[in-house]
């Protein structure tokens, strides 16, 4: 009689077990990695709007910062995603005064998305907090 040749049931086990604990730690790996990547993105953004609110005031707007979102989009100034107020787990927002202007970023799902708010204003300086909505007393990135 001739003998099959195959994995046995222990072989399985021991190789699903071996696949289940690099899984576990990767995991946790790959979410602070995502977490990484999307505050890198919403650090991009602020910037991004903040320089469109610059040449908002200089070219559109008689020397005034554009009050909203959809009106540095609807100039082509940012992108449709920016415009809509969200991007890689971050919601957007942008106000503006007389001679003043805020950009705020604050993670979708804190913790998942991301971990750190932002902040900028007519200063061009990108500040933020680690527990929320950053302001302009909060410490600014990089500092």
């Amino acid at each position: 009689m001739e003998r099959e040749h195959g994995f046995s049931l222990v072989e399985l086990l021991i190789v699903v077990s071996i696949i289940t604990i690099i899984a576990a730690v990767a995991v946790p790996s790959l979410i602070s990695s995502k977490v990484a990547a999307n505050e890198s993105s919403a650090i991009s953004s602020v910037r991004t709007i903040t320089t469109a609110q610059f040449t908002y005031a200089a070219t559109l707007g008689s020397g005034t910062y554009s009050a909203d979102l959809p009106t540095l989009q609807g100039a082509s100034l940012i992108d449709n995603a920016l415009g809509g107020g969200s991007k890689d787990g971050y919601n957007f927002t942008t106000s503006s005064g007389a001679d003043t202007f805020t950009v705020t970023a604050v993670p979708v799902d804190p913790g998942v998305t991301g971990e750190r708010g932002f902040f900028s204003d007519q200063t061009g300086v990108i500040r933020y907090n680690d527990s929320g909505a950053a302001g302009p007393a909060d410490p600014p990135v990089g500092g």
